[in-house]
């Protein structure tokens, strides 16, 4: 399964995000899964990337020809895929999944994994969408998406398909 990963060149101030994203790493890397993700060696990107690879497992990354420019591709990797622009970055991220992961990261990754909540709620995404939420990250937007059904904006039919998880542990399950 090809898993596309959302997460943030930021490290974070936070250690327990670098022990996590380890471990997801790791997971993918000797669970016969492939990572897709953004192709940055920086931060939680490049800490996912390199526990991918050390684990056995393959990394592609998918990183426009800006950040190519500025050397921040991880350079270790299974393959790098370079794109014109973010736009056709997401897209090829989009295309290359098989199921999707947002790690907590910035408002790149909210702005990603948005994408992929919308296409899936409107079925034109058949793949899991799982937010990782990790030590309550992602509850304000666990809790805005239950007020947009509160408030008849959304259903939960609407949004079945995404998922909110605590641990690795549900991560595999869901994907199991």
């Amino acid at each position: 399964m090809n898993i596309t990963v959302y997460l943030g060149a930021n490290e974070g101030n936070d250690p327990t995000l670098r022990e996590a994203v380890a471990e997801l790493g790791t997971w993918i890397g000797s669970s016969g899964n492939r990572l897709i993700y953004g192709g940055s060696k920086c931060g939680l990107m490049g800490v996912l990337a390199e526990n991918v690879i050390k684990a056995g497992g393959e990394a592609i990354g998918v990183e426009p020809q800006f950040f190519i420019d500025e050397e921040l591709q991880y350079d270790e990797l299974t393959e790098l895929i370079v794109t014109k622009d973010m736009p056709e970055r997401k897209a090829k991220m989009i295309e290359l999944g098989d199921a999707f992961i947002a790690f907590p990261g910035g408002t790149g990754t909210l702005e990603e994994i948005s994408e992929i909540m919308a296409m899936v709620s409107l079925g034109h995404l058949d793949a899991p969408c799982i937010l990782y939420n990790l030590d309550g990250y992602y509850d304000s937007l666990k809790a805005f998406m239950n007020k947009m059904i509160e408030k008849g904006l959304s259903t939960v039919e609407r949004q079945k398909g995404i998922t909110f998880a605590s641990t690795l542990d549900e991560i595999r399950e869901i994907l199991s």
